[in-house]
């Protein structure tokens, strides 16, 4: 997709955090956007933040866990624009750890994190193909390359994630297809999602307990040293123009995970974790 200007794009967790960063860098590049959040509040706030581009911007209030509510999402877009030429699955939570999580927040995220993707992925996917032309953007993480303490639930969702991405790269290109996939693997950015509780279901909240309080802290401290939002969407905007897979805003601390497994599996030791290296974006 050589030129942005006059696209249509739908970022799934929108208002806040990557997807807002998402949302900006769109406008920015001359791009109607659609936001879809579950938030009703944080995007009544982000309407008025971006009321002089109301002309491009639609809010669509969407839990990507409902199929139904996703397929709203594309038709609202389609309504208000006519196309929908990129598609970020970004919406996601994170969780606790893999000891001591419950059988409901294992659920919430999994929901959240992997049915909130494929549910983009059946709810577009068509269209793309139908106008032989469109780029989805699914939100993994570096955690979807390398599992780590604290964090069972959201790495076991983004492993998932680079997966079916992977998967869907191959499809597409033995369709010849000229519509693109990119898998986005960020480190830890300054972001709210040590406070996915606020949209946490509240029967998940009631049995969180002190194990997945525990977890959530450990991200709440790194994420405050992460990088800026908005570097990591200049990456997406680049990856959706040059049609790249890969988007990894911290390469060093990607790349040493996927040399430190193949150690392992070669017979080394385990590599150690680094959550510094989490955090720069080098």
């Amino acid at each position: 997709m050589q030129n942005l200007q006059g696209k249509t794009a739908v970022v799934t967790g929108g208002a806040s955090g990557i997807g807002l960063a998402m949302t900006k860098r769109f406008l920015a590049d001359g791009m109607n956007v659609v936001i879809g959040d579950i938030e009703q509040p944080v995007m009544a706030a982000v309407a008025q933040e971006l009321a002089d581009d109301a002309d491009r911007i639609e809010m669509v209030t969407c839990d990507v866990r409902d199929l139904a509510q996703v397929e709203a999402l594309r038709d609202a877009a389609l309504a208000r624009f006519g196309a929908v030429h990129v598609l970020c699955n970004n919406a996601g939570v994170g969780g606790g750890p893999a000891i001591g999580s419950t059988a409901k927040m294992w659920q919430w995220v999994i929901d959240v994190d992997i049915t909130g993707v494929t549910n983009g992925l059946v709810a577009f996917l068509d269209l793309f193909l139908a106008q032989d032309e469109g780029h989805v953007v699914n939100t993994a993480s570096l955690a979807g390359l390398g599992g780590v303490p604290g964090m069972g639930p959201y790495c076991a969702a983004k492993f998932a994630v680079v997966g079916l991405s992977e998967s869907l790269y191959y499809e597409l290109a033995m369709r010849r297809s000229q519509v693109h996939v990119s898998v986005l693997c960020p480190g830890f950015v300054k972001t709210q999602i040590a406070e996915s509780g606020r949209s946490m279901p509240d029967e998940v909240r009631d049995e969180l307990g002190e194990a997945g309080e525990i977890g959530i802290e450990i991200v709440r401290q790194v994420v405050a040293s992460g990088i800026d939002p908005e570097l990591v969407a200049a990456q997406v905007a680049d990856a959706i123009v040059n049609e790249d897979f890969w988007i990894l805003t911290h390469q060093k601390a990607a790349l040493g995970t996927m040399r430190g497994r193949l150690a392992w599996m070669e017979g080394g030791k385990p590599p150690g974790i680094s959550l510094d290296n989490a955090t720069r974006g080098d």
